[in-house]
């Protein structure tokens, strides 16, 4: 079942149950695919990695401004946007953890025999596509940063 087939499948059942936390969040799924998939160029059907992109976006999105309504004393709107990053994770792929990414990154690092700060293009862009969709970009980077400096 594609991501669209299964986010259609989803809307239908939140609103038979009235869900308005589900509804917002797949709804917010729905309007950045269908953006996706009428840009000038685009292609009907979306890849998977894609779709991810659009989903890790979206979080993205929600978490700055949760930062910005906390910032603001603005609870009532960060708690809506929580709400709304936990809708949208559950259709991300099982998040790594930090160990999991620091091997990972140690493993690329041996591959590509990268020895310093001047080897993180080359290393970040093996990182990101082998880890799309299961780590945070920042994430990356920062454990990037770490290796390459010890």
């Amino acid at each position: 079942m594609s991501l669209v087939e299964k986010i259609n499948a989803d809307l239908k059942t939140a609103m038979l149950a009235k869900d308005d936390v589900s509804l917002r969040g797949i709804r917010a799924i729905k309007a950045a695919i269908l953006l996706a998939q009428t840009e000038p160029g685009a292609e009907k059907e979306l890849s998977a990695e894609k779709e991810i992109q659009i989903l890790q976006k979206l979080v993205k999105q929600r978490k700055d401004s949760i930062t910005i309504f906390q910032q603001q004393n603005r609870e009532d709107l960060a708690s809506k946007e929580i709400e709304e990053v936990n809708v949208i994770e559950k259709y991300l792929p099982q998040q790594m953890s930090e160990d999991e990414i620091t091997a990972v990154i140690k493993k690329i690092i041996a591959d590509t025999g990268a020895a310093g700060m001047k080897d993180m293009g080359k290393v970040m862009g093996t990182a990101n596509k082998e880890m799309a969709g299961k780590a945070d970009g920042s994430k990356i980077s920062t454990i990037v940063k770490q290796l390459l400096n010890n």
